[in-house]
């Protein structure tokens, strides 16, 4: 399976089920440098994995609380990434944007933050497909994508965008 054709979506259980929040504020989003686990060393928006019993949200609010000590507002369903990796591991992503947080962001055993320009964002130092859906997030676009990655290596997507409420600036 080295293309999106090559999955029959329908039949797609992903091993893992998580999420991604990304703060916006004036101008900025607040990123992470993963400090371990999956994707240690990149570049992402906090999140983790949903626990039993939560849902997408309660587990985006919580991780975020977790890796940054901020707790977001305006927090509001944005799309979802599914992945699936040559070595088998399935990933589904439910991914969030929220318009601010209570609290400054502070470093944790998982993860370092910073406030970063959107027009300056690290894509170099983030997932490839980063690079393909977030510019679609940030202009307002609702996101569901589709992608196939040999570890850090992006094979194949498949993006699909659909007209979703803007951020307020």
């Amino acid at each position: 399976m080295t293309t999106c054709a090559d999955i029959d979506w329908s039949l797609y259980s992903p091993r893992v089920r998580a999420t991604l929040l990304f703060v916006r504020r004036d101008g900025r989003l607040l990123l992470i440098r993963k400090k371990r686990g999956f994707g240690v060393g990149k570049v992402n928006g906090p999140g983790g994995k949903i626990a039993p019993g939560e849902t997408p949200m309660e587990a985006a609010v919580r991780e975020v609380e977790e890796e940054v000590g901020v707790t977001p507002t305006g927090v509001r369903a944005r799309g979802t990434l599914s992945f699936v990796f040559v070595d088998g591991l399935t990933l589904h992503v439910a991914v969030f944007t929220a318009t601010g947080c209570v609290g400054e962001p502070t470093e944790s055993d998982e993860a370092l933050p910073f406030w970063c320009d959107e027009a300056a964002l690290p894509y170099d130092e983030m997932w490839a497909d980063d690079r393909v859906w977030l510019p679609a997030l940030l202009a307002g676009a609702d996101v569901d994508l589709r992608a196939v990655f040999d570890g850090d290596t992006l094979l194949d997507h498949a993006l699909t965008v659909s007209r979703g409420a803007p951020w307020p600036d």
